[in-house]
């Protein structure tokens, strides 16, 4: 006689089967439980849930989408000249929300100790303590920015000779300046391959200071020996304070404070050639916070 099968071997037999079925079946009816989840929908949507496959995660639903590249739009701004003798324009919005992104996006990697010009060569120096970072060109922003900026200059600058110069980043931190200084060199220095100015020596003829970044204290931009005859207009910062957007210094001259998007634009050099040593001024020391600006310096070359 064959020996009886006890239940509990016949119950592990069962789910052996139904554990080793199960994935065949789901496979097979898998296409088919969407058309029975929107049957049982409509008796009980609770229901119809555990019928519903589920969701695929295998894709990357949460990434970012990619950054929209930049695009040079049309920009106005508005231009108040300070000082006539010598010529210095106060330029609002020069610069746009956007671009001053893309700006700082382009030299963020790139800050390292300012130098100055001296002896013939670039050094460090206690004069100047900021940060700076060199703009390449083909930046897209970059480009869009030195093309307003060519625009602003009109007539002073030869299109078949002289070039607007490449563009710097400047910052400072809490403690750092700028002590009186010139943008202009006392002699024309000489051309160098590469440069896209056409002559055989250069000098700056002008220079735009813009602001990018002005969540600070302090950091004025101070011209000693330039004065205007009315009174600063008033410009209302991020908190809705209304400050007049430059000062007579206690020390004679005027001081213009940090505000982004706005720019000074000025004339460094006389007709002849020669420097114009009323432009000399001054990154006054940042108290607080952190000032990021552009600098332009347009080259006027020599044959």
């Amino acid at each position: 006689m064959a020996p009886a099968v006890r239940p509990m071997g016949i119950l592990a037999l069962a789910i052996t089967m139904i554990a080793v079925s199960a994935p065949i079946l789901y496979s097979l009816a898998s296409p088919y439980l969407p058309i029975l989840s929107s049957y049982l929908e409509s008796l009980s949507p609770s229901m119809a849930r555990r019928f519903t496959p589920p969701a695929n995660n295998s894709s990357s639903s949460s990434a970012s989408p990619p950054p929209t590249p930049f695009e040079c739009q049309p920009h106005a701004y508005r231009t108040e000249i300070v000082s006539v003798d010598p010529l210095l324009i106060y330029i609002e919005s020069f610069l746009a929300a956007a671009e001053i992104d893309a700006l700082l996006a382009a030299g963020e990697a790139a800050f390292a100790p300012s130098r100055v010009h001296k002896g013939g060569r670039d050094r460090g120096t206690a004069d100047r303590t900021s940060s700076s970072a060199g703009l390449a060109r083909d930046d897209p922003a970059v480009g869009c920015v030195l093309a307003r900026a060519e625009a602003f200059l009109g007539a002073l600058l030869d299109a078949g000779r002289d070039d607007v110069g490449p563009p710097q980043l400047v910052r400072y931190t809490a403690g750092q300046r700028f002590n009186r200084h010139r943008d202009w060199y006392e002699r024309p220095q000489p051309a160098r391959a590469g440069m896209l100015g056409r002559g055989c020596s250069w000098n700056r003829v002008a220079s735009f200071f813009a602001v990018l970044q002005d969540g600070c204290t302090g950091g004025e931009t101070w011209f000693p020996l330039v004065n205007a005859p009315a009174p600063a207009r008033v410009g209302s910062d991020g908190d809705g304070a209304a400050r007049p957007l430059w000062r007579t210094h206690e020390d004679g001259g005027l001081a213009f404070r940090p505000f982004a998007g706005n720019a000074l634009f000025w004339v460094n050099l006389f007709p002849n050639g020669t420097g114009d040593e009323r432009t000399v001024h001054a990154g006054l020391p940042l108290e607080g916070g952190l000032k990021t600006a552009m600098n332009i310096w347009p080259r006027k070359f020599y044959e």
